[in-house]
């Protein structure tokens, strides 16, 4: 087995790399790793239901799309994230269980009294501190796994609160829980760092076969370019199967409303009506036929918003008003 530290926190190259090890080796391997400020969705989910855009705008907050299935989780550098890639010789692949027990033992060995509960997650006193998701090709099996060690949790109850009503899709939703940090729990000081640094030494001694591997630059270069064509694009992290109703009402400045209804295909804005007591001296349904077939997506938006008077379609309604109302 394979134990690599990845000393990024990138979010964008981080998810790549998963990607780049699961696909192009063929040895298990064993990946500690963390990401600084990001929200990484499930592969299956409709993301913009998913975040807080205001916030992810205002803090600058990374959204990435995953490999595998599951719900949305916020990470940021009190996180610490674990990555098994294993070839499954016999049986079925997805097992939970077999991948965060060294979790558990590493805790035990702390007389931290966590356990696996429910389908994939592990918690302390009920309370959730490692989600689990797995992604499965033929016998080839990635399951990864976050570890809230001293997380801010304001940021991750922030970045995560999402008003369910304006998207109606069949996508898979993510489940919230009371989660805690592991820190919390602990008897005596113990870094991150040295935290970290347990859970390998525990990996490299369950597994004989283990030797460390470091990412050379032909890793690092091919990871890289995978972070630029893939895991930073707007079509993987936010058009990837988006197809879903959206509905906004808004109270203006001027003391009226506006309401925006969108059918998105694969991210693209299909259908779009609005409504609303506003005035207007120009047609609404010329308005609504020019954000047809635009990306669901603030800059798109913002072009189309740049190139027309919008005091002729909405009387004394602001760009940045219409532009909240579709968010």
């Amino acid at each position: 087995m394979l134990c690599i530290y990845n000393n990024s926190i990138e979010p964008y190259f981080n998810m790549a790399t998963e990607d780049y090890l699961f696909n192009k080796f063929d040895e298990d391997i064993f990946m500690l790793w963390r990401n600084d400020n990001a929200i990484i969705v499930g592969k299956h989910q409709n993301t913009l239901s998913e975040i807080n855009v205001e916030y992810v705008k205002e803090k600058n907050i990374k959204v990435v799309r995953r490999l595998s299935g599951g719900g949305a989780v916020f990470h940021d550098l009190g996180n610490l994230n674990f990555t098994f890639i294993m070839n499954s010789k016999e049986g079925f692949p997805v097992d939970f269980r077999k991948y965060t027990e060294p979790i558990l033992e590493v805790l035990q060995k702390l007389d931290i009294p966590a356990k696996f509960e429910g389908r994939n997650d592990l918690t302390i006193d009920g309370k959730k501190f490692s989600g689990n998701a797995m992604h499965v090709v033929r016998q080839r099996v990635l399951q990864h796994g976050t570890l809230l060690f001293a997380s801010e949790m304001k940021d991750l109850s922030a970045a995560l609160n999402v008003n369910p009503l304006k998207y109606q899709d069949k996508t898979v939703k993510s489940v919230r829980s009371r989660v805690t940090n592991i820190s919390e729990y602990l008897k005596t000081n113990l870094s991150l760092n040295e935290f970290t640094n347990m859970i390998m030494e525990h990996i490299k001694n369950k597994y004989s076969d283990s030797e460390l591997y470091e990412l050379n630059e032909y890793d690092k270069t091919e990871i890289q370019k995978l972070a630029e064509q893939k895991y930073s694009t707007w079509e993987w992290n936010f058009g990837y199967q988006a197809k879903y109703n959206f509905n906004k009402l808004v109270k203006t400045e001027s003391g009226g409303s506006i309401e925006i209804n969108l059918n998105v295909n694969d991210g693209y804005i299909s259908e779009c009506k609005i409504y609303g007591d506003y005035f207007n001296t120009l047609d609404t349904e010329e308005f609504e036929k020019m954000l047809i077939s635009k990306k669901h997506e603030e800059s798109a938006i913002n072009e189309v918003l740049s190139k027309i008077n919008i005091d002729d379609y909405f009387k004394n309604i602001s760009k940045n008003e219409i532009i909240s109302c579709m968010f």
